[in-house]
């Protein structure tokens, strides 16, 4: 088993972002993530009851289990490949380090909504959008469709991309998986409604602290995207002050993480996003980010795609050099 940064596991994890950008995420291969949620669910139905400090205490054991059951599972089935068939294990860790990513995915759910999009075909747009977000998209007209596509493209280039390579790259694939089982659970039980309030707690907290380093790490990383795609005349973006303005931004939104690239795209596309949102048919009213400029429209969903790509490319260049040059240094102690 080859630890994320040796050169070694940087190749691997070069390789698993080849086969992600290639193949995806195959629908006839088994998804760790499906697995993985098929457990939370299943405990969730057993666990999520009785006083609210109950919730609390199963909560925070379904996180330890699922968490250091993931970690330990996939640990231990890497280190006994290993012992039988290294090149196995080799096969194995970068099939899992695959799964961990979504470049592809993310993009192409980004494409499914610009092409009925560009053909003015609202209700397929809406339909398309609604796979990949919670609110709702019936009535949405092209601007809202824009923005909520946007958004999501923002906010996943940390959860999908950016944080499962900067944990692949500290512990390989078992942490990487480690990660996408907080960022699971979060996403299953981490709601602050009624039924989850209590029993998500823990799950919400530990998916904040995760996400703490990469989405303000990824914030950096899409601006000077922003800033090389503007030099370069691919785009034409607002970099200069969308730092500060994202500095401001960021924390009005109600995650303490996903504000900060959600800002940034905004700032540097020159539009406005946030604002009121339906859920069920229940209207859900978040503070704006950025400054309206420019109105919203399908053409900022592609430069959206491409300030994602040059994101993590960016995140996956300056990830390998400082935690590699931390570690040289620790070394050096020694």
């Amino acid at each position: 088993m080859i630890p994320g940064v040796t050169l070694g596991g940087i190749t691997l994890i070069v390789l698993a972002i080849v086969i992600d950008l290639v193949v995806g995420d195959p629908r006839s291969l088994p998804h760790p993530v499906v697995l993985i949620g098929r457990f939370i669910s299943a405990f969730e139905r057993l666990w999520n009851r009785g006083t609210a400090q109950q919730r609390r205490v199963s909560g925070f054991l379904l996180t330890t289990i699922v968490v250091g059951g993931v970690w330990a599972i996939s640990w231990l089935a890497l280190a006994l490949l290993e012992r039988l068939q290294p090149g196995l294990a080799l096969i194995a860790e970068l099939w899992l380090l695959s799964t961990t990513l979504a470049i592809k995915g993310l993009g192409d759910a980004a494409s499914a909504v610009i092409k009925p999009l560009t053909q003015g075909d609202l209700p397929a747009a809406r339909k398309a959008l609604g796979m990949i977000v919670g609110r709702d998209t019936q009535t949405l007209g092209e601007a809202e469709i824009t923005r909520g596509t946007v958004e999501t493209v923002a906010e996943n280039t940390v959860d999908g991309i950016t944080a499962p390579l900067f944990f692949a790259l500290i512990g390989g694939a078992p942490l990487a998986l480690a990660y996408k089982a907080v960022n699971t659970l979060d996403s299953m039980v981490g709601y602050k409604n009624q039924r989850y309030a209590d029993f998500g707690f823990a799950s919400a907290k530990l998916d904040d602290v995760a996400n703490w380093i990469p989405a303000r790490v990824t914030a950096l990383c899409l601006w000077l995207a922003g800033l090389l795609l503007d030099v370069s005349g691919v785009l034409n973006l607002r970099w200069k002050g969308a730092l500060s303005g994202t500095c401001r931004d960021a924390p009005r939104h109600p995650s303490p993480n996903a504000g900060w690239p959600e800002a940034i795209v905004a700032r540097l596309l020159g539009v406005q996003l946030g604002g009121t949102n339906v859920y069920q048919g229940v209207v859900s009213q978040r503070a704006t980010l950025g400054e309206p400029f420019e109105v919203l429209q399908v053409t900022h969903i592609t430069a959206a795609v491409r300030l994602m790509h040059g994101a993590w490319i960016l995140f996956t260049v300056l990830s390998v050099v400082v935690i590699a040059s931390i570690l040289f240094i620790f070394k050096g102690l020694l």
